[in-house]
């Protein structure tokens, strides 16, 4: 073949042009669909852990004993795959939320709950050789702390008016009519301590709702910084009604040998051998306020002020 013959391509390797107006297609997973962002973990993280430290403290006096509560993962499951890993005898208690007709599940433990019982009834929380089941009392006990709970949750949202209806404990056959069997769930688990027994505790809640959730305390935490933003407030020159005084900064207690200044010529420094980070003091009209370092803010000389002598009148 000769260099001027014409290169032919086959079917196989003929392309179409692709103009820039084409559509790009990419691979989807949709196994992927749903699953929470690094950002709304780290959110979801941060209000829980308040969550534990509150829930802790309400707890150890209510109940009048030690207890630990300590966040220590966040999962996504669906609800057929998170009821194939909690024991049947497991303490669960529903809740319907106020917004978007869901649910949310607590699930504690069994060796948990037995000392919580024996403490609501006059006892020290010890530790029951064997395992037994819940009676219809044992659940009517123990809906105090449900409750207990329940509240510590809704503080977390109190900035959203979002409300709950505490429901009676269930099987966990019942689990899937609140939420449907296919439907994704965050679960929140805690580890919980109390009277020597260690178990866990967890928050089940609707990806859906979590999502709604986050979204709107974003919402409400900017409302509240940009209304705190908005809030004007006059400046100290304002407040002395334009008054004119006198304001200097001083560094006191410092020596120089009278034969340096006699000395002195033009280009030269004396050094006062005294450390920079050495506050000075800031006086209005003579009268010493604050302790202060002299600095400088763009082109005007300025006053970082450090504390207020304790000899002196409260300054506002």
């Amino acid at each position: 073949m000769s260099t001027n013959d014409p290169i032919v391509e086959s079917p196989s390797t003929r392309r179409a042009p692709r103009h820039a107006s084409d559509p790009v297609v990419h691979p989807c997973n949709f196994r992927y669909a749903g699953r929470l962002s690094n950002e709304n973990t780290r959110a979801l993280s941060s209000l829980f852990e308040k969550f534990a430290v509150n829930a802790s403290n309400a707890l150890e006096a209510y109940l009048g004993a030690a207890l630990r509560l300590k966040l220590t993962s966040i999962e996504q499951s669906t609800i057929r795959g998170y009821l194939e890993a909690i024991p049947l005898d497991s303490y669960l208690v529903p809740c319907t939320l106020s917004v978007m007709q869901t649910s949310l599940l607590t699930q504690m433990d069994l060796p948990l709950a037995l000392p919580i019982i024996d403490l609501l009834l006059g006892g020290v929380g010890t530790p029951l050789p064997s395992l037994r089941e819940l009676t219809d009392i044992d659940e009517e006990i123990l809906e105090s702390v449900s409750a207990l709970f329940l509240r510590e949750i809704e503080s977390l949202w109190s900035a959203l008016s979002l409300t709950y209806r505490l429901r009676s404990c269930i099987r966990p056959a019942s689990v899937p009519v609140l939420f449907g069997t296919n439907e994704k769930v965050v679960i929140l688990l805690f580890e919980m301590e109390i009277a020597g027994v260690v178990g866990g505790f967890r928050i089940v809640l609707p990806t859906s709702f979590v999502g709604y959730l986050i979204r709107h305390l974003n919402a409400s935490q900017a409302a509240k910084l940009s209304g705190r933003r908005d809030d004007h407030r006059p400046t100290l020159r304002q407040r002395i009604l334009e008054c004119q005084f006198t304001l200097s900064v001083d560094v006191t207690q410092m020596r120089v040998m009278v034969r340096d200044l006699i000395s002195l010529e033009p280009g030269q420094v004396i050094k006062m051998r005294a450390p920079v980070k050495n506050a000075g003091r800031l006086t209005v009209e003579d009268t010493e306020v604050f302790h202060a370092t002299p600095v400088r803010s763009g082109l005007q000389k300025a006053a970082q002020v450090h504390s207020q002598p304790l000899d002196s009148a409260p300054f506002n």
